[in-house]
């Protein structure tokens, strides 16, 4: 059975950072990708960023380009989101997602099959 775990989520003032961690379990995921999406009350759930578990690339929503790093950790099972640099509009319930397509790496959550149960992020003004 799969699982997806977060941590890390908080509080935080605006122009801080928070990281993130989606640990993985019951499967591994080597050729798939593995995003983070996020969801503020009253939005959509919107593409966050993207890792190919097998070679690292990734692909970044241009609302967190520059300031969010995704990774993984092969040893630990684990992808990680270091989000510096946080705005208030980056409030939201973040999830974790595996799974999904790699060509191109994919910024869908429908192609994604396993889910999070998410984490909240706040960040105050």
């Amino acid at each position: 059975q799969v699982q997806l775990v977060e941590s890390g989520g908080g509080l935080v003032q605006a122009g801080g950072s928070l990281r993130l961690s989606c640990a993985a379990s019951g499967r591994t995921f080597s050729s798939y990708a593995m995003g983070w999406f996020r969801q503020a009350p009253g939005k959509e759930r919107e593409f966050v960023a993207a890792i190919k578990w097998g070679g690292g690339s990734t692909v970044y929503a241009d609302s967190v380009k520059g300031r969010f790093t995704i990774s993984r950790d092969n040893a630990k099972n684990t992808v990680n989101l270091q989000m510096n640099s946080l705005k208030p509009e980056d409030t939201a319930v973040y999830y974790c997602a595996a799974g999904g397509t790699t060509w191109p790496l994919s910024r869908i959550g429908n192609e994604y099959p396993y889910w999070g149960q998410g984490t909240q992020v706040t960040v105050s003004s």
